[in-house]
């Protein structure tokens, strides 16, 4: 197996990579985050990467909390 490390400048970020040949598949990898990601080519395994890459970083949503609400219950037991 080879490797070939390489580096990216994003827009925020330099990134060292190294990207390696697996059977079909390039596999991408960021490694100062330990982002992977893969492509049938380099060039798209680095389209993939950069991609989840931007994804990591992006900034995280607020989570949608579930509406609380108080019901009234009428229950029936038998003895």
């Amino acid at each position: 197996m080879s490797v070939l490390t390489i580096v990216a400048q994003s827009a925020e970020h330099a990134q060292g990579q190294r990207i390696w040949k697996e059977g079909a598949w390039y596999i991408a990898q960021c490694i100062e985050v330990d982002v992977v990601n893969q492509g049938k080519t380099k060039d798209g395994a680095l389209a993939n990467l950069r991609e989840a890459l931007e994804l990591h970083f992006e900034e995280p949503r607020a989570p949608v909390l579930p509406e609380i609400r108080q019901l009234e219950v009428e229950v029936c037991a038998r003895i």
